[in-house]
């Protein structure tokens, strides 16, 4: 484990030690050591805190509303965008619904932000490179205070905040984003200044995996190898569809985790929709010194309501009762 997450051998120890004093976990005393195991105290939380939510229920993050469960907003997060679609009667559903679990893990578990002072100078930033997907980012800053909920249905109306794809003027949005390819350049400057000013914030990117197509975005992994950037993470959320068709119809992707390790990346495979796989990634980011890091997450494009999961919903806006139906599904998942 210590070689696998790049973590001290006694920061280990030390929280295993911790959670045994609190009598949730035993592994015996030398020379009779046992298998690591829950006591019956460590059964009775973990039973406690999954029997209402299966999936995630003792994750609790907090939101603008109080603490939930990271499943329950991973729901909430997902209705909020399917409802902001359907309003403004158009939007990119699809590409919406793949990253939603990325973005609430990096908001609510990993991102240092405040959204009382979102031009915090020492908060991490987040480039959504990927900027159609912008109803998803919307509905993550909501839930995180930084604008109110009720702001959500203006999504795309005249003199709105929220633009189709991100823009400045929105609270929490840190890049205007939406020509595809731009995000990672943006991000290589970002974390140069970081360096001169010897400031201690991350830069995450998310791009698309048809965004790969562009040229700049090479041009700027090369860079970011070449200056030794490890303040930045590329999320490449590869839900393997483009606006046009699959990706390997419109243009070839694979090899894609060898491309970025021949330019000189530290790169991980995952699903993004396993919240563990992302939150140990990145972790592994953070204690990997010398090289920017991607982590190619694979992912569902429309992923939470089966009937548009694929491509179905990539230009698509859901009528009422295809609108109520995808709610009621969110809602029994």
């Amino acid at each position: 484990m210590s070689r696998r997450y790049n973590l001290p051998i006694e920061e280990l120890r030390f929280h295993a030690q911790a959670l045994r004093s609190l009598k949730l976990i035993d592994y015996g005393e030398p020379p009779s050591f046992k298998g690591v195991e829950l006591t019956e105290l460590g059964m009775f939380i973990t039973n406690l805190t999954t029997e209402d939510e299966p999936i995630l229920a003792g994750d609790l993050v907090q939101t603008k509303t109080g603490v939930k469960p990271l499943g329950q907003l991973l729901k909430d997060i997902r209705k909020k965008v399917l409802q902001m679609v359907a309003e403004a009667g158009s939007g990119h559903l699809g590409a919406s619904m793949s990253i939603v679990d990325i973005l609430a893990i990096l908001y609510f578990m990993k991102m240092k932000h405040d959204p009382s002072n979102p031009d915090w100078t020492e908060r991490d930033r987040l480039i959504l490179s990927k900027g159609h997907a912008a109803p998803a980012l919307y509905a993550v800053l909501s839930e995180a205070g930084y604008f109110p909920e009720e702001e959500l249905a203006t999504l795309r109306e005249l003199d709105s905040r929220l633009h189709g794809h991100p823009d400045t003027i929105t609270p929490g949005v840190d890049v205007n984003t939406g020509s595809l390819g731009q995000g990672l350049s943006v991000a290589v400057g970002m974390a140069l200044a970081a360096k001169m000013d010897k400031a201690s914030y991350r830069i995450y990117v998310v791009l698309g995996d048809g965004e790969l197509n562009e040229g700049q975005v090479w041009e700027a992994a090369m860079t970011a190898a070449h200056h030794g950037l490890d303040n930045i993470v590329v999320i490449v959320d590869r839900n393997q569809y483009q606006l046009t068709g699959t990706t390997e119809h419109v243009m070839t992707m694979e090899p894609v985790s060898e491309k970025w390790r021949a330019f000189g990346w530290n790169v991980m495979n995952i699903s993004g929709h396993d919240v563990y796989a992302v939150l140990d990634a990145l972790e592994v980011c953070e204690h990997t010194k010398g090289r920017p890091h991607v982590i190619v997450a694979k992912t569902t494009k429309g992923k939470g309501v089966s009937f548009m999961e694929g491509n179905r919903f990539s230009r698509s806006v859901p009528n009422a009762s295809q609108l109520q139906q995808a709610l009621e599904e969110l809602e029994r998942d």
